[in-house]
């Protein structure tokens, strides 16, 4: 069977593929049953979104959400009544033309989408009891105009404006996440490492397997429909 060298070090599961459990253990959704308002105790990061976490605090229970853009600490945040930045409300009472974020897929399920730093969909239209959203990537969704949502915007816009500069701060970036990076073409390899390395640069070998090649050696580009550059 073939095989792709990265993809076999990922499926073992080394500490630098594998994310920290710990940054996971906050879930962004809020309870089926929410009370009149809530508060928000704390904002704080997490190495695990994009966007900063805001944990807010019912009578009876607490949860967390994306922080929205102008959030503070000891706001309060009311649950299905005003037309009010932060506020949770289902969507069927929203105008047209609304920014909401944190929405749900179906009522009660305690938000799915749009959860990413400053992002955040548009009520486009209502058609009888059907509301459509439109969504960041300009695509349009059916709901059902009991879910709820978060009006506002995902706090955190711009993030990726300012320039990284060194690969030094990249590299620590992509560690908090456990990710691979950087990520070093196979030709560049010593030849221990990866069936296609020590080539002197100038002769690389090529980077198609053939069909016939033992399991070892049957890497990189399996069966390609093409090769070179697309014109």
């Amino acid at each position: 069977m073939g095989k792709r060298i990265i993809v076999q070090a990922r499926g073992k599961g080394s500490s630098t593929y594998r994310v920290s459990k710990r940054a996971f253990r906050y879930k962004l959704q809020y309870p089926r049953n929410l009370e009149e308002f809530g508060t928000v105790v704390k904002l704080f990061n997490s190495s695990a979104h994009s966007a900063p976490i805001a944990k807010v605090a019912t009578k009876n229970t607490s949860f967390y959400i994306p922080a929205f853009k102008g959030m503070v600490e000891g706001q309060k945040i009311e649950f299905g009544k005003t037309i009010k930045e932060g506020n949770i409300i289902e969507i069927g009472k929203l105008p047209i033309k609304t920014h909401i974020y944190a929405i749900e897929s179906n009522p009660g399920d305690g938000s799915k989408f749009i959860k990413g730093a400053g992002n955040f969909a548009i009520i486009n239209r209502i058609v009888g009891n059907e509301v459509y959203i439109l969504f960041p990537s300009k695509k349009e969704k059916k709901l059902n105009p009991k879910c709820r949502a978060i009006i506002g915007i995902v706090a955190g816009h711009g993030r990726l404006d300012k320039p990284i500069v060194k690969a030094g701060k990249k590299f620590y970036m992509k560690k908090a996440k456990s990710k691979l990076w950087p990520r070093t073409s196979a030709v560049k390899m010593n030849a221990i490492d990866h069936p296609f390395g020590s080539g002197r640069g100038k002769n690389p070998k090529s980077k198609i397997a053939k069909r016939n090649a033992p399991p070892g050696a049957r890497v990189g580009l399996l069966r390609p429909r093409r090769t070179g550059k697309r014109k």
